[in-house]
């Protein structure tokens, strides 16, 4: 493995996923001061999109197959908006950071991503600059475009990257089986974690949690573990970032 750190920080933790276009700027400015205070190098940041792109993809049908519309371009726009405010935020606390936005360096094919450029991550990488990705519209092979979640983003660039730590910061303490949170989910037990869950209760064109823990157990797959956990909870986000693993779950990639 190696030291890239791939970190995500949900749309949910960002901002109100019940009001269009709201942040939860108090929730942004805290999680910057934590990624800053650990100073970890080769670190890749992924955010969702929340209120800034799942309702007007709801909206404007974009959830479902077809071509590009100025409405593509809207909601493209929307989301490069919570991502130059959280940018912004990790700058004020010394961070060199960039946008990397998905509509002009990635292709899928029906839904699923297919080719992203990544020799620019390499080389800013290399210069110490922190590049921050987003879910985003993007342009598709065989339907004209579709939605790129950052769960599909964190799981490829992981594993183009041979990440060594990858961190999914999101509204809950982790995957639930009941009320209990799993603290290891190992292989053999994807098959039934998969039917322990569900979809997000808030409008969500990605597939909630359920699309999200698919995407790692393929990462893991790969071989390579991801750590779930509560993101809203103050130092969790430096926990992950420092190595700590006494909290919410790990997807173990034997």
């Amino acid at each position: 493995m190696s030291e890239v750190t791939v970190l995500k920080i949900g749309g949910s933790v960002l901002t109100d996923r019940s009001k269009e276009r709201t942040l939860k700027l108090r929730e942004i400015n805290r999680i910057a001061k934590e990624i800053a205070s650990v100073g970890v190098r080769d670190l890749i940041i992924v955010h969702g999109a929340g209120s800034f792109g799942h309702p007007q993809a709801k909206r404007f049908d974009l959830d479902v197959p077809g071509k590009c519309s100025y409405e593509t371009i809207i909601i493209h726009n929307v989301v490069k908006e919570l991502n130059r405010i959280f940018i912004e935020k990790l700058a004020e606390n010394g961070m060199l950071v960039v946008p990397v936005h998905p509509l002009n360096c990635t292709i899928s094919r029906e839904g699923r991503l297919e080719n992203m450029m990544t020799d620019q991550i390499r080389l800013m990488l290399k210069n110490d600059i922190v590049p921050v990705f987003h879910g985003d519209v993007i342009m598709d092979r065989i339907w004209g475009r579709a939605i790129l979640s950052g769960d599909q983003i964190v799981a490829h660039i992981a594993k183009c990257l041979n990440a060594g730590r990858v961190g999914i910061g999101t509204n809950v303490d982790g995957i639930m089986d009941g009320k209990k949170v799993m603290d290891v989910i190992t292989p053999e037990e994807f098959c039934g974690v998969k039917k322990l869950l569900k979809g997000s209760k808030d409008v969500d064109v990605t597939g909630g949690m359920a699309s999200k823990a698919n995407e790692l157990f393929k990462l893991a797959e790969e071989g390579i573990s991801s750590h779930v956990f509560n993101a809203s909870k103050k130092g969790l986000v430096i926990n992950f970032l420092s190595g700590e693993r006494n909290f919410g779950t790990i997807i173990r990639g034997d």
